[in-house]
Formats: structure tokens, sequence, C-alpha cells
């Protein structure tokens, strides 16, 4: 009697595990179907001729200009004060390399191995652990 009730109780175990499998794969189906009913819905991705089309000048590039320098007063300017939505007014250069070599005469080009660091940094930057 004892082996008959085991082997039952066996049977009812994996039959439950029968049981949950066959519930797990029709939540799997389900949700499968769902997600076709839901693209079947969606609008159809679009055509070559509705996408951007680049303009008839050719891709646009990137324009390099150099600013005058305007003076900003010792104590600071608060929002308020400033012009031109932060240019302060500020207009394109008439003598562009002049004004480059200007800017960049503050600059000394760093030669050799390891890293460097970028001009305004900390002196001891771009060393390392072991400098």
């Amino acid at each position: 009697m004892d082996m008959i009730l085991s082997v039952d109780a066996t049977l009812s175990r994996s039959a439950w595990f029968f049981i949950v499998g066959i519930v797990v794969a029709g939540f799997l189906l389900a949700g499968f179907k769902l997600g076709q009913r839901v693209r079947a819905k969606e609008p159809p991705p679009p055509t070559p001729e509705s996408q951007p089309h680049l303009p008839d000048g050719g891709p646009v590039h990137e324009v390099r200009e150099e600013r005058d320098q305007v003076e900003i007063p010792e104590g600071g300017l608060r929002p308020h004060e400033m012009q031109g939505y932060g240019n302060f007014g500020s207009t394109t250069s008439a003598h562009p390399d002049e004004v480059r070599a200007e800017r960049e005469s503050g600059y000394k080009r760093v030669t050799g191995p390891g890293p460097h660091p970028q001009p305004g940094a900390p002196p001891d930057a771009g060393r390392g652990a072991h400098a």
C-alpha cells in the first residue's frame, strides 16, 4: 500500500509540473498573438520617398568664424546685463587670422610621449598616478 501511495504522489507532482508547463506555454502563445495584432495595427514603415533628402546645394558644411573680443568689466556681468543673449554684442572679426593667432599664442604645443593636459587644466593634470 505504501508503494501505491508513493507512486500516486509522484504522478500527481509530475502532473502539476505538466499543467504549469501547459499554462506557461499558453501565456507565451497568447502574448505572441497579442503582439501580432498590435503590430498589424501599426502604420507601415516609411517609404524612401518620404525620407528627408539633401538640399539642392549639397550637404551643409561647418562655418568657422572668429569673433572680436569684448571686454567684460572687472566685477563681471549679471545675466540681465548681457546683450545679444549671452554673446554680449560680439561681431565677426574683419581680421580672423590675426584674432586666431592672438588667441592661440597663449597655448604651447606639448610634444613627446604620454598624455598631455588640456589648455587651462591644472599644472599636474595629465601626468598620471606615478608623476
